[in-house]
Formats: C-alpha cells, structure tokens, sequence
C-alpha cells in the first residue's frame, strides 16, 4: 500500500512528522477529508478539530487548532497554532479551560469581554476533552 507523508508544524516548530502514513483525516471548513498517497494538490483551512493518523492499521488523534493543511500527492503539510495528541492531554486542565471560557461567555455582556475569543477558548477546550478520550 502507498504512504503518505504528514508534517504539522506550529509557530513552536514541527510537534509531528511520519513518514509512512495510510491515511490522514482532516476536518476542513467544508467537512471532514481523508488523504491517501496520490491525492491531488490542494489548500484547504482547517477548523478546531481532531487530527487522525492511521499508520501501521492504528490511528492517532491529535487535537488541533484552526490552520490551514497544504496537501500533495506524496505529503500532508499542517499549518496550525497548536497541536496535542491525546496521550498528552492534561483532560482536568482542558476542563478548568472550559469552564473559564464558559463563564466568560455567560459574562459576555460587559463590553470587556471578547466573546468571538471566549467561543474559540470553548471550542479548544471541548475538543482537546474529546480528542484525551481516546
């Protein structure tokens, strides 16, 4: 069978690179996307999401901020903030996370809020719970 390569890189550096993947799913804007060796090239941004990487017959789950993912036919290219797989995950951290941003949402009416940052900061936060479960 085929591999595809997948690097995802953050502003930090690279935090994952394989290069014998089966298949890379991607949760774009537009909907989930599965990539196999010799997809065609394409720019797509990604939403919060989970990353998942099946090598050897096994996925991995990464949780991932939004970016954007550069797709070749023999490599994945990842562009995002953060990125965390879910051995790593410290789940009673992501839940203080998502309880701060929860009340920062219920406070959103003071004018000092962001609630577009508070609605992300949930987001991240349910996702990195979601994606430790594995």
């Amino acid at each position: 069978m085929a591999t595809i390569a997948l690097d995802v890189v953050t502003p930090n550096g690279s935090v994952f690179h394989e290069d014998d993947c089966e298949i890379v799913v991607l949760q774009t804007k537009q909907g989930e996307l599965g990539v196999m060796a010799g997809h065609i090239p394409t720019v797509t941004p990604l939403k919060i999401g989970v990353l998942r990487i099946k090598i050897n017959g096994k996925f991995e789950y990464l949780a991932v901020t939004e970016g954007f993912a550069e797709i070749r036919p023999e490599q994945v290219t990842v562009l995002v903030q953060a990125g965390e797989f879910s051995k790593d995950i410290d789940s009673e951290r992501a839940e203080a996370a998502k309880e701060r941003a929860e009340k920062l949402l219920k406070d959103s009416q003071d004018e000092r809020i962001d609630s577009y940052r508070a609605e992300l900061a949930l987001q991240r936060a349910v996702n990195r719970l979601e994606v430790s479960k594995y």
